[in-house]
């Protein structure tokens, strides 16, 4: 079980060696100019070519790349037909042209599988990989909630609730610029909102399993307005989005109950959410490995090997 893991999603370049004895992972992440709000895909594809080569010096400078017997990239977004961003192709490439060298099998899977593996081995629950389970995929890109049942290749992951527009990333790094934060804005917002002992919250309606952000946004701008507090706002903020996580994960245990719930993504190292979740026995990345995937790809390549 020793595999090589590559990812380049619009956010991370990172690569990274799994095994049962050792784990290492380099990981950086892309530039974007102050003000912005991420990058567009040709800038994104851009970076990644051009850092890769460094990261795989400084993650080669410790692994023996004779003890890579498998190499797993993600090269799509989530597991479904149409799935595509070319940020992506930036590791498949990479990926093809070691497992050509190292003369050792490839093996593709999707951002989301990875995220999925990388959180449930960091909170030491690999069996789950092996067992149905909720699990929900908080990025910048994505809140979905999903139904994770086990298959031969890789975690089969299933849509079952979410939001409709923008994802849980997108409300908070709105939020960052806002309020004068760099982006991305997670770990800032969380650390402001934890400076203040208000409450408040906007709740937001479910339709089912889903819900809509876009409003979120405009109440948060009015609360802003209204309080002139960056602490209060950022707390408002998230705990908006949390709430109607939470909410949707109390209706999703009904419909499908005695299932475990993994948190995966880089919002799920928000504080507020892992205090707030409790009363789920959740299942949480470690922090450092919730916006990790070449992690997750590395596990799941090692799995097709063992």
């Amino acid at each position: 079980m020793r595999a090589l893991g590559i990812d380049t999603s619009n956010y991370t370049t990172s690569i990274a060696y799994f095994s049962e004895q050792c784990v290492r992972s380099c990981a950086k992440l892309l530039p974007v100019k102050e003000g912005a709000l991420g990058l567009r895909q040709s800038d994104a594809l851009f970076h990644h070519v051009t850092r890769l080569p460094d990261l795989a010096k400084e993650l080669f400078s410790e692994v023996e790349a004779s003890d890579i017997c498998a190499i797993g990239v993600s090269n799509r977004p989530r597991d479904v037909e149409g799935s595509y961003m070319p940020c992506f192709l930036a590791g498949e490439s990479q990926a093809q042209v070691l497992a050509q060298v190292l003369k050792v099998p490839l093996y593709r899977f999707s951002h989301q599988q990875g995220h999925i593996a990388a959180a449930v081995w960091s909170a030491g629950r690999m069996d789950l990989l092996d067992a149905p389970h909720l699990a929900w995929h908080l990025s910048g890109g994505t809140t979905e909630l999903l139904l994770v049942e086990p298959q031969v290749y890789a975690p089969k992951a299933q849509r079952i609730g979410g939001t409709e527009d923008i994802s849980a990333g997108q409300l908070i790094d709105r939020t960052g610029k806002l309020l004068g934060l760099p982006f991305p804005a997670g770990k800032a917002v969380d650390a402001l909102s934890r400076e203040t002992d208000a409450t408040d919250f906007f709740r937001v309606k479910l339709r089912g399993l889903e819900f809509s952000f876009s409003g979120l946004q405009n109440k948060t701008e009015q609360y802003f307005e209204k309080t002139a507090s960056a602490e209060k706002t950022a707390q408002y903020a998230l705990r908006s989005v949390i709430e109607a996580v939470l909410a949707v994960t109390r209706a999703a245990m009904k419909q499908y109950p005695d299932l475990p719930v993994v948190f995966s993504g880089g919002v799920a190292s928000n504080s507020l959410l892992r205090e707030l979740a409790g009363e789920f026995q959740p299942i949480f990345a470690k922090p450092e490995f919730s916006t990790d995937n070449a992690m997750g790809t590395a596990i799941l390549a090692a799995r097709q090997e063992h």
